[in-house]
């Protein structure tokens, strides 16, 4: 029996874990929390659900590129159909921006709340805002190029 449908599967769960999360935090969630909440309680809220949210994000850092490798090699880099190289990528950019968004605004995030340095807070936040927005859309290139992407092989 093939590897490949329980590797696609993975690849697909870590795909909506992901792209689906950016996009009911960034449509859903952040227009709420900024019409509901003043700035401490916002900002707290925020470092929580990112800091559950990373999570996920990690464990999809982990296993799109895994399976997606796993899926990739059998076949060869020059073999494969060319969305397939558009999707590795994307994908290479959009793990970049994850960590970029972990590592620089999110940790300022963090030591700001933990300091209450609201307006610290709130910069990191716009600046995490403004990146999960460019690979909220990278995401969603992905999907359609990987989707629509086999009407064109």
């Amino acid at each position: 029996m093939s590897a490949y449908p329980f590797l696609l599967a993975l690849h697909l769960a870590g795909v909506i874990v992901w792209v689906g999360g950016m996009f009911f935090a960034y449509q859903c969630l952040r227009p709420a929390a900024a019409q509901l909440l003043d700035v401490a309680p916002r900002l707290s809220l925020w470092q929580a659900v990112l800091g559950r949210f990373f999570f996920w994000v990690w464990c999809a850092v982990v296993v799109i590129p895994a399976s997606g490798l796993a899926i990739l090699l059998p076949v060869g880099f020059a073999a494969a159909p060319l969305r397939w190289h558009l999707m590795l990528s994307l994908g290479t950019l959009m793990i970049g921006l994850f960590l970029h968004v972990y590592f620089a605004p999110y940790a300022a995030l963090r030591r700001a709340v933990a300091g209450e340095d609201w307006a610290a807070g709130g910069a990191a936040l716009a600046r995490i805002r403004r990146l999960v927005g460019v690979n909220l859309l990278l995401g969603l290139a992905v999907i359609l190029i990987a989707t629509l992407g086999r009407l064109y092989e």
